[in-house]
């Protein structure tokens, strides 16, 4: 099983419990096909860096996953048939992609940056 890393955009028009049940849907197409998710972030609602779709906002989600090769076809599809998804891109994670993840969901780089202003002052 390969590492994985998935980031979508849902449309904002959504309500709470509408982008609630898009993300469990997408989160059941992982486990129904054997994936395990390691990690799952709900950045909320973002500005985008331009219009799609003339919306300038959406809610962000983020699944870090182990799946085999042959989930990303599947997942793909799903997002592509979902109306509510803006955007969507699947990355494969190397080994040092994995290491940078972990430590970044210990806070290591937080750590860093209040450092780092503290050096400043």
């Amino acid at each position: 099983m390969k590492n994985y890393e998935t980031v979508f955009i849902l449309t904002p028009v959504l309500s709470e419990v509408q982008m609630k049940d898009a993300v469990g849907k997408f989160k059941k197409v992982l486990t129904d096909n054997g994936a395990a998710v390691v990690n799952e972030e709900s950045w909320g609602l973002r500005k985008l860096a331009y219009p799609i779709q003339h919306k300038i906002t959406g809610f962000y989600q983020l699944f870090e996953f182990q799946a085999n090769p042959e989930v990303i076809a599947k997942l793909e599809t799903e997002y592509r048939r979902d109306e509510a998804v803006m955007r969507f891109l699947i990355t494969a994670l190397d080994k040092h992609a994995v290491i940078y993840n972990d430590r970044r969901k210990k806070g290591a780089f937080k750590k860093d940056k209040e450092e780092k202003k503290e050096v400043t002052k």
